[in-house]
């Protein structure tokens, strides 16, 4: 059961706010990401690759992915600071091409908003094009907060984001229900003490979720509303 009753009798969610996962979870950025580097990669001559590996180098950020690409490819790491400037650049005007939003989530995020439980984004993105993208695909308010990548945090599984961001909410750990598609979100939500959601229309696969600790695995979007 989860709920409880407060003294007046009512009944009070266990979970106050939801967190979502950006790339993956809430949109299938995968083909403009992919092409975005490719194209990066293409200045130079060097190797590209395909939508398969792309979803295993994103997840940690960009700069993980420029490195895992690099190293993929066999480039010298001299040309990490090239590939950098050219991909944000590019991804400047590929970033709403072949992205969509995937199905289920317009209505999870109705019926969570009737539920009053705050929804939020946290996103290994740099914070300015996670609100950009945010703002293409969302209506203005969908979210209460939305993370990017900020300076001032480590990228997740680091824990400082995350919880930067609900100390804002003024909301407990416990309060939190986490929904991303990779190992590096239910590593974020096991951090942050959060409870950690596995999506299975994402980048990876159910396994990797199940080894990194997911506390609930879900095929769908409107299966999380059973957890509330």
């Amino acid at each position: 059961m989860l709920f409880k009753t407060d003294e007046l009798g009512g009944l009070l969610m266990k979970y106050k706010a939801v967190i979502f996962d950006l790339d993956g979870t809430l949109l299938d950025t995968i083909e403009d990401i992919k092409i975005t580097m490719n194209r990066a990669l293409a200045r130079y001559d060097y190797p590209q690759f395909s939508t398969e590996e792309y979803k295993y180098f994103v997840g940690k950020g960009v700069d993980n992915l420029i490195k895992q690409v690099i190293k993929a490819g066999r480039i010298n790491n001299q040309a990490f600071d090239n590939l950098k400037k050219d991909y944000y650049e590019i991804y400047q005007e590929q970033s709403i091409i072949n992205t969509k939003i995937y199905d289920g989530i317009n209505e999870l995020i109705l019926n969570l908003k009737q539920m009053n439980i705050s929804v939020n984004v946290l996103s290994n993105k740099p914070h300015v094009q996670t609100i950009e993208v945010i703002d293409h695909y969302f209506k203005k308010g969908t979210f209460d907060l939305v993370y990017g990548k900020k300076e001032e945090f480590l990228p997740k599984p680091d824990a400082s984001s995350a919880l930067d961001l609900i100390n804002a909410l003024n909301i407990k750990s416990e309060e939190v229900l986490y929904i991303g598609d990779t190992e590096t979100d239910m590593l974020t939500a096991t951090n942050s003490g959060f409870y950690s959601v596995g999506v299975l229309w994402g980048f990876r696969k159910e396994i990797e979720l199940v080894q990194a600790g997911a506390n609930k695995i879900v095929s769908h979007p409107l299966e999380i509303l059973n957890l509330l």
